[in-house]
């Protein structure tokens, strides 16, 4: 129990990841999508131009989104997507407590991280709340990346395959 309370009394920046890929808040839904499969993340930062975060994107929201004709995914906007109420937010200098508080509160898996300045830093996951708890160091790593598997769409041949003229 003693660890564990030690674990909750640590700073939010001592847990989280540095987020590796963000989105910028007026990018297509299509672009997020690709940019979550290259990635091989769960989370995107959906960040503006000045690097303040404005929201989280799960992978399951980006999927479900997807599933519209893709006539309308060419103008719908990451931002669209985002809750109507503004995000739930840690800041680095916050304790694991506060962020798991908050996460029990808004029944989210993931928090993004602003730093002093307000932009992002990084992304804190229940995943590495657990890990850190279970006594496993913290990653380095970008936040929440899973492996990589290789994907092909049915009928489509693999990139190396393709012997067609690039089109400028």
């Amino acid at each position: 129990m003693e660890g564990q309370q030690e674990v909750l009394a640590r700073t939010v920046a001592a847990v989280m990841r540095p987020a590796a890929v963000t989105v910028d808040a007026g990018e297509t839904v299509l672009v997020a999508w690709e940019l979550l499969q290259r990635s091989g993340s769960r989370h995107l930062p959906v960040v503006r131009p000045d690097g303040r975060c404005v929201g989280l994107l799960d992978r399951a929201d980006v999927a479900v989104a997807c599933a519209a004709p893709a006539v309308s995914l060419s103008v719908l906007r990451v931002d669209e997507l985002l809750r109507g109420h503004g995000p739930a937010l840690v800041r680095v200098e916050q304790t694991v407590r506060h962020a798991v508080d908050l996460m029990t509160y808004t029944e989210a898996d993931a928090l993004p991280v602003l730093a002093e300045d307000g932009r992002l830093a990084g992304v804190l996951t229940a995943a590495d709340i657990v890990a850190v708890l279970a006594g496993h160091p913290v990653r380095e790593g970008p936040a929440d990346r899973r492996p990589q598997v290789p994907t092909v769409l049915p009928g489509l041949p693999h990139r190396r395959d393709y012997r067609g003229t690039a089109v400028p």
